[in-house]
This record gives structure tokens, C-alpha cells and sequence, in this order.
């Protein structure tokens, strides 16, 4: 009887264990599986968020001018930086020089975030160029390859005259200096206003480099530019 007893002991301390063998086993495949699970997504985030860096990069930077284009220009007359001069308005897509500049560089006589037609400079779905306006008078509208905004000319500057390029505005001197001198493809989507160039740069003949985009303005005319 006793015998009898203490194998029933035995029997059932032997299941005891092997049940909670088991369960520890169980358990640890869990947390194996789970642990396993959190470090692949642990891996993956820094590869996500890196894409996302890499694409916000991309979109602050124009695109590449098609080589098409860089090779229907060649034939062109250049300025002073070797980009081509463009002479027919009918000319909308543009391989242009484009400079960055910022109201932050605080240059003398500059007046702030103020442009040259009186208004404050853009940074939004619209944004302020400035350019010699007897190249791209006051209110020029234009796009530039890879970016979705539209850019506006409404501001010039004394190094831009006698030139095609095109100075795009940044509200820091960090974005400014990121741009830096690029090479580009632009899309004209609106002539500005000569008529409207001149009545402003007509009160500002003092000044050499106005009176070079006033006449400048006053040969376009003339020739019927807008036109061609």
C-alpha cells in the first residue's frame, strides 16, 4: 500500500515538472520570437527615416539640365559667366546660372527683407528671384526644373546687370550657402512688365547699374522683345 502510494507520489511530482518544462520552453520562444521581432523593426527605422533626409535633400536642389538642352544652346552668345543669351521671348525653357542670395548677409545699403519693388521678399509656394530686368523684367514668373514652387523676379542686384543669371532668394545663410552656384534648367510660365521695370528704375538713374537695366528695359521695348 505504501509502495503503491509513493509511486503515485513519484507520477504525479514527474508531470509537475515536465508541465513546467514545458511552459518554460514556451516562454522562451516568446520572448525569443519577440526580441527577434524588436530588433528588425529597431533596424529598419534609421533606414526609413535616412530615405526620408535623402528625399527632402534632393527636392531643396534644382534638377539637371537636360543635355539636349545644354546642346540646342551652345550656339548661343554667352555672357560674361559663358551661359547663353537668349534671344527670343518665344525662348520659354532656359539653361541658366542661378546664385542664392539671403536678406541674413546683411549687406550695406541692403534694406532687410524688403525686394526692389517695394514689397517683402517670398519663401513659400512662391518665391522671390532677382535677376537684371532687362533680361527678366519685374514680375517674371518662371520654374525651375525639379522643383514644384514657381519663382517670381521681383528684386535685382548691381552684380546681376549685364548678365543672365538668376539669384534665388534663401531665408538663412545656411540654405543660402547650400545652393551655392548652380547650373540649371528653368521653364518661363509668365513674362514680367518692362513697362512696369522702367517706371521703377526711372526714379533710380543715379545709380549705374539702374540706369543699365533702364535702358537696357528701353532696347527691349523698342525691339518689340515680348514678341519674338
Amino acid at each position: 500500500m505504501i509502495t503503491q502510494t509513493l509511486l503515485i507520489a513519484l507520477s504525479c511530482l514527474l508531470f509537475s515538472s515536465l508541465s513546467s518544462c514545458s511552459n518554460l520552453a514556451a516562454l522562451t520562444k516568446k520572448s525569443t520570437t519577440a526580441k527577434a521581432k524588436a530588433e528588425v523593426k529597431a533596424k529598419a527605422k534609421p533606414a526609413a527615416k535616412a530615405t526620408t533626409t535623402v528625399s527632402k535633400k534632393s527636392s531643396i536642389l534644382p534638377g539637371t539640365a537636360s543635355s539636349a538642352l545644354i546642346a540646342k544652346s551652345s550656339s548661343l552668345a554667352k555672357d560674361k559667366h559663358g551661359m547663353p543669351t537668349y534671344k527670343k521671348a518665344s525662348t520659354r525653357t532656359r539653361y541658366v546660372r542661378t546664385t542664392a542670395y539671403s536678406h541674413m548677409e546683411n549687406e550695406p545699403g541692403a534694406p532687410g527683407r524688403k525686394n526692389a519693388a517695394g514689397g517683402i521678399l517670398q519663401y513659400g509656394s512662391v518665391r522671390s528671384a532677382a535677376a537684371d530686368w532687362s533680361v527678366y523684367p519685374l514680375g517674371t514668373k518662371f520654374r525651375v526644373k525639379g522643383q514644384s514652387h514657381t519663382y517670381v523676379i521681383d528684386d535685382y542686384g548691381s552684380a546681376l546687370v549685364g548678365t543672365n543669371t538668376i539669384d534665388i532668394f534663401k531665408p538663412s545663410l545656411k540654405s543660402m550657402n547650400y545652393w551655392g552656384t548652380r547650373k540649371t534648367e528653368i521653364t518661363v510660365i509668365q513674362w514680367g512688365s518692362y513697362e512696369r521695370s522702367l517706371k521703377l528704375l526711372q526714379g533710380r538713374l543715379a545709380y549705374s547699374h539702374c540706369r543699365k537695366m533702364y535702358y537696357g528695359c528701353k532696347a527691349k521695348l523698342s525691339s518689340n522683345y515680348a514678341n519674338n
